[in-house]
């Protein structure tokens, strides 16, 4: 009995990680030391807004896909037949590109920690990655791998944070009184962290485990939350060390801004911490986004679902290629954060109308205030993905 119940709260911790380390990528580390250069600490209000935007959405969509025991794109279909396709193929699309540059994130890791050339780092990262879907338990292994990286990215960060000595007293007055607001830092944020794929990692593979049901809301409640929290935590940590760095008066290499927070704030030690945590994680990303996005066609045959391993391989190790061959451009990783966050509306609307539908749901009653709070998620994040839009297009 004891085992059982420690293999299914290492399901619960394994889906909250692989959400949380899935949205902790190169991108995040990139997102969050770009914006608190320019925002500095009023930088702590979009955090807040962001978590708080990210807990409503992921409390709605785990739970629906989670009592109804279907993936994304099959709810999808149910509520408007042919969406699930084009949600599919939305999610593979930026999930493809965000892997792109996890699997270069990985080979810089690489680069720092052994001097190894980024694409041959990145190379190294895609035959772990790999491997690990190689084994027959898979599932156990990549929620063990997940909960690792996490783990010690945030303890390399909280070194960091703490060696940059920010101004926490300053950062706390302006997360509740910013100096302005920055929509599109805001929709970038919330799409990298629960937009595209990001939001279903952990829903999706609770249902791989067989957590699903009315009688798992409650954990699948206190799962969906935990990997928010996680990563606010890291998100919080890293805004304190770049704020602590800019505010010191350096100025950061734009060519890679979170690696000058971690050297200027704990010197060629912090600069091999930088290292590790890129490495961690962008191949915990690697790992999150290939799983999430080959979950979204695995349903639509027997043999998609059969092989679906070979798929999340294939889909490995076709990002690699294209980053040895290609390469990729720094701003992508912020272009598909925000691309992400104009599919978020969409799908949380489809998951809230799925909540009224009985021929997904049974007699599960979704709670009102839940509702609520994912009607005005979807208007605020469709507020404010048209107001970047606009942005990026001026």
């Amino acid at each position: 009995m004891n085992t059982k119940k420690e293999s299914t709260f290492s399901i619960l911790m394994g889906a909250a990680f692989l959400m949380a380390t899935s949205s902790v990528g190169p991108g995040f580390l990139t997102q969050t030391t770009v914006f608190t250069q320019s925002l500095m600490a009023s930088f702590g209000f979009v955090i807040l807004l962001s978590i708080i935007l990210d807990i409503g959405t992921q409390l709605n969509i785990w739970r629906i896909i989670g009592v109804s025991g279907k993936r994304g794109q099959d709810i999808a279909n149910m509520v408007f037949p042919g969406l699930g396709y084009l949600v599919s193929f939305l999610i593979i699309i930026g999930g493809l590109a965000f892997n792109i540059g996890n699997i270069a994130g990985a080979g810089l890791g690489f680069n720092v920690l052994f001097g190894l050339s980024p694409v041959t780092g990145a190379i190294i990262s895609c035959i772990i990655a790999v491997s690990i879907f190689l084994v027959k338990e898979a599932g156990k292994l990549m929620d063990r791998f997940t909960q690792i990286a996490g783990f010690i990215m945030i303890l390399l960060t909280l070194y960091v944070a703490v060696s940059s000595s920010p101004p926490v007293g300053q950062a706390i007055t302006k997360t509740f009184m910013p100096d302005h607001i920055d929509m599109l830092s805001i929709i970038t944020l919330v799409g990298g962290t629960v937009g595209g794929y990001i939001t279903f990692s952990g829903g999706h593979r609770l249902i791989d485990a067989g957590i699903c049901g009315k009688k798992a809301v409650g954990q699948i409640t206190r799962s969906s939350v935990t990997g928010v929290c996680v990563t606010g935590i890291m998100r919080i940590l890293l805004f304190l060390a770049t704020l602590g760095v800019v505010t010191g008066g350096f100025v950061l290499d734009k060519s890679n801004p979170p690696a000058s927070v971690f050297h200027f704030a704990a010197g060629i030690i912090g600069y091999k911490i930088f290292g590790i945590v890129m490495w961690s994680a962008a191949i915990s990303s690697v790992i999150g986004a290939a799983y999430t996005s080959v979950s979204f066609i695995r349903t639509y045959s027997k043999k998609l679902d059969t092989h679906y391993r070979w798929l999340v391989i294939a889909f490995i190790i076709f990002s690699t290629f294209v980053f040895a061959v290609i390469g990729k451009p720094v701003t992508i990783l912020i272009l598909v954060g925000t691309l992400n966050g104009f599919i978020l509306p969409i799908t949380l609307g489809v998951m809230l109308i799925a909540a009224y539908n009985s021929k997904i749901v049974g007699d599960y009653r979704h709670p009102v205030w839940m509702t609520v709070f994912g009607i005005i998620v979807v208007l605020m994040t469709a507020y404010m993905s048209i107001v970047a839009a606009i942005k990026l297009l001026s």
